[in-house]
């Protein structure tokens, strides 16, 4: 279990089976009730069993349902319940707090991305991606966008990367890698189709494969050698919502900048090359 509890639910939550969903949804509701519930009040207010209660607690990384009543207890010592739910965005809701609603989501999201993101998991995506002879993102929709935002940060800094947004062009290139490729793939549910195929082929055509996704028990985060976890609640009104794009930006910008301080000389020498392109592209046009 991570050190942000709340996270560690969130990210479990589209794996649990129905009965244990509805167990985890009230720990993000109010986590100091459950904490002080026993578990046949708990089995109760979830219409579930004890068992389906013990089940749901080990799912979440706890020996049993006494061991996960503490974590909760010491997680709304910390407050932590202000944090849970901001609130989903309704149809009468004045804009002023539609800003406050959004602003807490994204602030949230990147709270508790940076809550799971283990430095050791990190520092191992960034030892791939600088040995790596390329890079290939793979994302469709909002991730796609994530995906594009990532290979052209590598590519500031001389590391060959190439966004993969079509499923039939990365099938290709997928096929065609070898042991020093590596495959990023950025999905917030990690079964999209078309980002999982890839990297399946990917996988074993010899390749280094990393998954940024929300889901750690998805499709997509067993097939990859790296997993880096991401946060973020999808709703109604925000499908892609930008709390999982902002999110995932944030692990992207940090294995950047970790990929730029190993290799600072190569990288600083990339990124005053390509800003003086870039300069001096700009300066012919004001002329003009």
């Amino acid at each position: 279990m991570s050190t942000n509890l709340v996270a560690s639910v969130r990210a479990v939550l589209p794996s649990l089976t129905p009965s244990a969903r509805s167990i985890a949804r009230l720990i993000l509701d109010d986590p100091a009730t459950v904490a002080k519930s026993t578990i046949t009040e708990l089995s109760a207010a979830s219409g579930t069993s004890q068992a389906t209660i013990v089940r749901t607690a080990r799912a979440l990384g706890f020996s049993g349902y006494s061991e996960l009543r503490l974590a909760l207890a010491a997680a709304s010592a910390q407050g932590e319940r202000d944090r849970l739910v901001p609130g989903d965005l309704a149809p009468g809701d004045p804009l002023a707090e539609v800003i406050a609603k959004v602003t807490r989501a994204e602030s949230d999201a990147l709270a508790d991305t940076a809550a799971q993101l283990a430095p050791e998991r990190l520092g191992a995506v960034v030892d791939a991606l600088i040995g790596a002879r390329r890079v290939s993102v793979v994302g469709v929709g909002a991730s796609g966008l994530v995906a594009a935002d990532m290979a052209q940060k590598l590519m500031r800094i001389g590391i060959a990367g190439h966004p993969f947004a079509d499923v039939h062009l990365a099938l290709t290139a997928a096929a065609l890698a070898g042991p020093q490729d590596v495959w990023v793939a950025v999905s917030c549910t990690g079964e999209t189709a078309d980002v999982v195929e890839p990297v399946r082929t990917a996988r074993e055509a010899g390749a280094t494969t990393v998954a940024i996704t929300n889901n750690p028990r998805s499709t997509l985060a067993d097939l990859a050698g790296h997993v880096l976890i991401s946060a973020g609640r999808e709703t109604a009104f925000r499908p892609g919502a930008l709390a999982s794009r902002i999110s995932q930006l944030l692990i992207v910008d940090c294995v950047f900048v970790g990929v730029a301080q190993r290799t600072f000389e190569r990288s600083d020498a990339a990124l005053r090359v390509t800003k003086g392109a870039l300069d001096r592209y700009g300066g012919r046009r004001i002329r003009s």
